[in-house]
């Protein structure tokens, strides 16, 4: 006689067990997480579904974040969260594209009948964000002068759009991969196959190498930029003596079929990276790699951040992504779960597109998604 299957206990200790594990490991379970709408909060209404995966970020050490996104449209934006700030401005619609790569800061050419710039009104009158974006054609960069939201929100506010220049193609029929700005005067980005610069304040752009590019470009601990170079190498851009090197250094033995994703350490320079096994490993321009230092949860990895007390934060894991931290001193890596915010938006995180560091340590995320929110992660403090 066949065995009678036992009926499941609800009550039991192992389903008791079960029940308080999913409760508090599923979801982020350390710090808080604030997912804010791409919009002025009863003022403006947020980007179209379609139009919202946030894919770019860039910060200042003021606190002022600009950022683009993909979908059927490209918008470029600013955002302000601390002192009299907490909203989402939208820049413009950028025409003809529909993915941001990059997004960094840089010098601008005086303008005219302003006088110096920076004098009287604050130094961001001399900065100029450039956005990297693709379309039908080849990658763009597109700049326009900095317009940060340094005013009172709450009782008396305006904005104002500023014109977006076209700079033209980055290289021709090519689109663009990923680009940085290792200084103010100079960005670095490169293409599927090619590496270029662009001269912030001339708008000149040069290409300057060839390489088979494969995720995202860093600025090493020298202020030297490195990329990806085929499959097991790098390649390296001296900005003092404007010299590219291609092949110029073998990644350590891992597997590196995927695209690559860096955080730097803002103390150090130190750059970290994780290979397709989720192992992850340090890179310093005078030791190079390190070897193995830990593994995440899941894989890939996703965008990453190094906050100022030596932790990295990032989201890894396809589909539904979990976030993890990965402490730059013991090597330990604790899973933190699936972002979820029950401040300013009730609202699950799944998949995330780029990360920064805030002006306090709060780590800031893009959400790659129909309806993509800026997310503000406040870590949990380390005890002393």
């Amino acid at each position: 006689m066949a065995q009678e299957k036992k009926k499941f206990d609800q009550n039991s200790e192992q389903a008791r067990a079960y029940r308080r594990e999913v409760w508090e490991s599923t979801f982020v379970n350390q710090g808080t997480m604030v997912a804010f709408p791409t919009c002025f909060p009863g003022m403006t209404i947020p980007f179209p579904l379609d139009e919202s995966h946030i894919t770019a970020l860039t910060s200042t050490p003021e606190g002022s974040i600009y950022g683009g996104t993909s979908g059927f449209q490209t918008h470029l934006f600013a955002a302000e969260f601390h002192r009299l700030g907490g909203a989402v401005f939208d820049l413009g619609v950028v025409a003809s594209a529909d993915r941001c790569v990059a997004v960094c800061l840089g010098k601008a050419a005086p303008a005219q009948g302003r006088g110096t710039p920076g004098q009287g009104r604050g130094n961001f009158e001399s900065s100029a964000l450039v956005a990297f974006v693709n379309g039908s054609g080849g990658g763009r960069a597109i700049s326009c002068r900095v317009q940060p939201m340094r005013q009172d929100l709450i009782q008396e506010w305006g904005f104002r759009r500023p014109p977006f220049e076209d700079l033209g193609e980055c290289v021709r029929g090519e689109p663009v991969v990923h680009a940085v700005a290792p200084s103010q005067d100079v960005m670095v980005g490169a293409t599927a196959n090619h590496v270029f610069t662009l001269k912030a304040e001339s708008k000149k752009i040069e290409t300057v190498g060839q390489a088979q590019a494969g995720g995202r470009l860093a600025v090493s601990s020298d202020g030297s930029v490195i990329g990806r170079d085929g499959e097991a190498h790098l390649w390296r851009f001296d900005l003092k003596t404007a010299v590219f090197r291609s092949r110029a250094m073998a990644l350590p033995q891992g597997r590196w079929s995927g695209d690559l994703t860096w955080a730097r350490d803002p103390r150090t320079g130190a750059l970290f990276t994780v290979d397709g096994d989720g192992q992850i490993f340090c890179f310093t321009a005078g030791e190079g790699f390190s070897g193995p230092l830990a593994r995440i949860p899941l894989t890939p990895a996703g965008p990453m951040a190094v906050t100022v007390d030596g932790r990295m934060f990032g989201f890894c894991g396809e589909g539904i992504a979990k976030m993890f931290c990965f402490d730059l001193k013991s090597h330990a890596v604790a899973n933190l779960g699936v972002a979820v915010s029950v401040i300013e938006q009730r609202r699950y995180g799944y998949v995330f597109g780029d990360a920064v560091i805030g002006r306090d340590g709060e780590v800031i995320f893009g959400e790659d998604d129909n309806g993509g929110h800026v997310w503000l992660y406040f870590p949990r403090l380390v005890p002393a």
